[in-house]
């Protein structure tokens, strides 16, 4: 089973100090780390800057539609050339039916990551918690985390993993 988080850092470069730590811990198959992406939010910026991570596994990717559409309705900005109209309704029916991503989890990730900030969107599995708990001790960031039902995973991968594939 697939698990959604989002890692809320204090600083705009947080987010990419934890991800080479994370990366560190898959190295030592600790966690997998299927698919991600990177938001930076420098103080006084409009809105944030957005990296879609790739080739974290190569396998199981939710693909660039997905993590556009999610930072779309969660900041309200199109990323990676997606259009916003109809990609929204796409996005929320998707998404309406995974219970993990719901308004809830849109809105708390939409009120704490802010400009000055940064956030790490991760979808990974198989973590070893009593390992990886304390690589991100002393860290000060905060977690804001979802479960997937292995039904829920398949639902996403289904309408944007395979999808992203076929273009």
């Amino acid at each position: 089973m697939a698990t959604l988080t989002v890692w809320r850092f204090p600083t705009p470069t947080g987010s990419e100090a934890a991800l080479n730590t994370l990366k560190d811990l898959q190295k030592q198959q600790l966690i997998t780390l299927q698919d991600g992406a990177v938001v930076t939010w420098p103080e006084g910026a409009k809105k944030p800057k957005t990296r879609h991570l790739v080739n974290l596994t190569g396998a199981a990717a939710l693909g660039g539609a997905f993590w556009g559409m999610l930072f779309g309705l969660i900041f309200l900005v199109p990323i990676l050339g997606m259009a916003v109209g109809a990609a929204f309704g796409a996005l929320g029916g998707s998404l309406a039916h995974s219970g993990g991503i719901d308004e809830s989890f849109v809105k708390q990730v939409r009120e704490r990551v802010t400009p000055g900030t940064s956030a790490l969107f991760l979808l990974s599995s198989d973590a070893v918690l009593d390992r990886v708990r304390p690589a991100f001790e002393g860290w000060d960031a905060e977690l804001i985390q979802t479960n997937l039902s292995t039904e829920e995973e398949s639902r996403l991968r289904e309408a944007f993993g395979e999808e992203q594939e076929a273009h």
